[in-house]
């Protein structure tokens, strides 16, 4: 055997320990962000199903339209909510996944994630078992779809008879059920803050932190910080972010105004983030030609930096 080849197997014998090395670094997902790199970070776009609530909802738009829309703007990807299935909270048949799959890749499209909307401040274990219920069929739709992460909720509603803390202790006690079959489905499971328990940045971090899991992570929604200056709480919680929500209002102090897309940016560029940033719009108007605005209207503030 010749010298040449011997290096070339004994690369190849120590490549599994060089990677067990790695995986020391870093045991999280969320601190992928604040480690070095010096890879150039490339951005992806997508659209959220929800942008389209009423069109989905009355029947004017489907998945089929909303994808035709993404790959003619220009978009990379697509976030197929899981309530706008039909069959939901059931799974849908995999024919139908199959399909939107196949779709998809006709556009030249990624489907990045499905979604639930669950709750874990109800005190009622009975409830919240059935929402870890409902996270884990979705995590199978999600894996059958491709889909990279599934977004789920902190939770909505009253906790009479419970505390903050004692809420915060049996949903990170959820959360961590969820991300072990998160694991085992190979999904990484996102949590939205989404301004109805969790509302300032350390509280979100916080929970990462103590569910403590490499497939548990955060979709940064910037129109879910609204108290104190939201581009301070965004670029606090940017470094454990694993997708972007970009909405076309922020709140400071509660008080909305339009998203100022050249303070957004800099941030994402200061975290070296690589990854998903999503469109959503919840105001009135044509929601197309709101993505379209803020699509272009970001491209351009990350493209000046």
């Amino acid at each position: 055997m010749d010298k040449k080849r011997r290096d070339i197997l004994r690369s190849f014998a120590l490549a599994p320990l060089l990677l067990s090395s790695n995986s020391l670094v870093s045991n999280s997902l969320f601190t992928n962000h604040i480690l070095e790199t010096k890879t150039t970070a490339k951005v992806k776009f997508s659209v959220n199903a929800y942008t389209f609530n009423e069109q989905l909802r009355s029947g004017e738009m489907n998945f089929y339209d909303m994808m035709e829309f993404a790959s003619n703007l220009g978009l990379d990807a697509v976030d197929l909510t899981g309530y706008y299935f039909s069959t939901y909270p059931n799974i849908p048949e995999d024919k139908t996944l199959f399909q939107l799959k196949k779709k998809a890749l006709e556009l030249g499209l990624n489907i990045t994630w499905t979604g639930v909307r669950n709750s874990f401040l109800t005190p009622n274990k009975t409830k919240r078992t059935k929402d870890i219920e409902l996270i884990k069929n979705w995590l199978e739709v999600s894996s059958k779809l491709g889909a990279s992460i599934m977004r789920v909720f902190p939770g909505f509603g009253k906790h009479k008879g419970a505390t903050r803390d004692e809420v915060k202790d049996w949903m990170v006690a959820d959360f961590k059920e969820c991300a072990k079959y998160a694991e085992k489905k190979g999904v990484l499971l996102g949590m939205q803050h989404h301004n109805e328990f969790l509302y300032k940045a350390d509280e979100v971090i916080d929970i990462l932190k103590r569910v403590n899991s490499e497939w548990f992570g955060l979709i940064l929604d910037v129109g879910s910080v609204r108290r104190g200056n939201p581009y301070e709480e965004i670029a606090t919680l940017a470094p454990y972010a694993n997708y972007w929500f970009l909405k076309e209002l922020v709140y400071t102090n509660g008080v909305p105004e339009q998203v100022n897309m050249e303070k957004i940016a800099p941030i994402l560029k200061a975290n070296n983030y690589k990854g998903y940033i999503s469109f959503e719009s919840l105001t009135k108007g044509d929601p197309k030609e709101i993505v379209t605005r803020m699509f272009t209207d970001f491209k351009n503030a990350y493209g000046n930096i």
